[in-house]
């Protein structure tokens, strides 16, 4: 018998705004020291595009990469992992994924939603990427 415990809408909306605000208390700052208070009204060129797009980007492969988490998927011992294998994600998913993301948000949040409805609790980005968000099992 599977003894997979996929994560949830809920818990996965919440990892979402933790890891929204991990970003944001990294990037406004930055922003603030480079552009000043303006910055929303005033920024622009590759630096701004840089900080506000790539940098994320980057930080969330890595997270994906090096500990299959993010720092919300962390809080609740959440792991993103092959849905056939349970093994780490490879490049070439994380890049997928992290471009599936954009595929599940554009027809109205459709396939984030999606997530409270599958039986493995699958995004349109996981199910792109073949993955699964699940429990960490203990060692």
């Amino acid at each position: 018998m599977d003894e997979t415990k996929y994560v949830g809408f809920w818990v996965r909306f919440i990892t979402f705004v933790v890891d929204s605000l991990v970003l944001l208390a990294v990037i406004v700052p930055l922003l603030l020291m480079i552009y000043g208070g303006n910055f929303i009204m005033t920024a622009q060129g590759w630096l701004y595009w840089f900080i506000n797009y790539i940098f994320p980007a980057l930080a969330i492969l890595t997270f994906w990469l090096t500990k299959s988490a993010t720092p919300g998927k962390m809080l609740f011992k959440a792991v993103i992992v092959d849905a056939n294998s349970h093994a780490k994600l490879t490049l070439p998913q994380s890049l997928i994924r992290y471009l599936g993301y954009y595929v599940s948000a554009i027809p109205l949040l459709l396939g984030l939603i999606w997530v409270a409805f599958d039986q493995r609790k699958q995004g349109w980005h996981d199910k792109l990427a073949g993955t699964v968000v699940i429990y960490r099992s203990e060692p």
